[in-house]
């Protein structure tokens, strides 16, 4: 490439340009190595909790309002499946959102307290550490389901994961959370920070497969359920409306990466089983009693605090340090004519305990 063509493309496309490697289509991109390490996360998948909380966060990108986390353990076997209405994969990336660097978040990355999310390694690191990650089904616009496999004896999970975290305030108004830091604490955490912007249910797959099942059937009509017989048609979180007969319920729900047996659909479709609700209708204890002491076994911490940003961990490539200290020392040039300081100084810059300090040393003109 001639560098008059490189110029014009730059001057077109700018700084989104500067950023990606290779251009997907339909808004996915592959990130420069630069740009992913720009996006650094705040911690990589090491446990269980990590998988859920990294496709936890995928389903809010996406802009779900409903999420159904489904989780269980065969064996040595961590099983985790999460559906969801967002947006949806397109049939041409649902294998290559694992690569790594792979992202739809150009130009929509964010920061929240588990770190930036929008470097496309999430997805990546969850595929390296596990022993299945596909997505089950999707469809643009109609949502998501992502089933995860992870051996607990190569990647890790807190012993204890039937503790439910007990949720407190105190008379100052300041929540307070308890207990294990297990899955369930990871779920309930996630969906009291994000409830402004989604509803979050969590339960076995057959009680997932429940909330959705009775969910479609208050949102579809009598006649889409009639006379619809391709669940392909029908938004990922709707399909499972469409069984007429246990049987079908429980192919359909595998295909949603919820196996079940016959038997278990027809107790569904009996009313046998409850379904999942709401995540917050899980908390052990009421949100509005006061803190008390936790076990020594347990961990307790305030949400004020949790939902602070932590923008200590940055780390600024030299190019990016070296194009700041420019722009400060522009700055600076006016402020040194002005006072007649000594205009040709060196610009430093730290990072430490979530402030970047600038210091410039001033010197008189001579």
């Amino acid at each position: 490439m001639t560098d008059s063509l490189q110029q014009f493309i730059e001057k077109v496309t700018g700084e989104s340009h500067l950023r990606v490697e290779q251009d997907f289509g339909d808004g996915f991109v592959r990130l420069r190595s630069e740009e992913a390490e720009r996006r650094q996360a705040k911690h990589d998948v090491r446990k269980s909790e990590d998988i859920v909380i990294e496709m936890l966060r995928n389903s809010r990108d996406a802009q779900a309002k409903r999420i159904y986390v489904a989780s269980w353990k065969e064996g040595e076997v961590r099983n985790i499946t999460i559906l969801d209405d967002g947006c949806g994969v397109p049939a041409s990336m649902l294998s290559r959102i694992f690569e790594a660097r792979v992202t739809s978040k150009l130009d929509t990355m964010r920061m929240d307290l588990w770190g930036v999310h929008g470097r496309g390694m999430a997805l990546f690191a969850i595929k390296t550490n596990a022993d299945r990650a596909e997505v089950m089904c999707s469809k643009l616009h109609g949502g998501t389901s992502i089933h995860v496999e992870a051996s607990t004896t190569k990647l890790g999970e807190k012993r204890d994961q039937s503790t439910f975290p007990v949720f407190s305030k105190d008379d100052t108004g300041t929540v307070t959370v308890r207990g294990p830091k297990n899955i369930n604490r990871t779920v309930l955490e996630f969906a009291y920070i994000e409830r402004r912007d989604c509803d979050v249910f969590y339960g076995s797959p057959a009680e997932i497969a429940c909330a959705l099942w009775l969910h479609a059937k208050d949102s579809l009509t009598q006649s889409e359920m009639v006379f619809s017989h391709d669940p392909d048609e029908f938004d990922v979180c709707d399909r499972i409306a469409l069984a007429a007969t246990p049987e079908e319920f429980s192919r359909i729900a595998e295909t949603l990466g919820l196996p079940l047996s016959a038997r278990t659909a027809r107790r569904i479709m009996n009313g046998e089983i409850s379904p999942a609700i709401d995540a917050f209708k899980k908390i052990s204890s009421p949100i509005n009693k006061k803190a008390g002491k936790g076990g020594t076994h347990n961990e307790a911490f305030t949400l004020e605090h949790l939902c602070k940003k932590d923008t200590a961990t940055i780390r600024m490539s030299e190019e990016d340090r070296s194009r700041f200290c420019t722009s400060v020392k522009k700055a600076f040039n006016e402020l040194a004519r002005a006072y007649y300081l000594e205009s040709d100084v060196e610009v430093e810059t730290k990072i430490c305990k979530g402030k970047l300090t600038i210091s410039i040393p001033i010197e008189p003109l001579l």
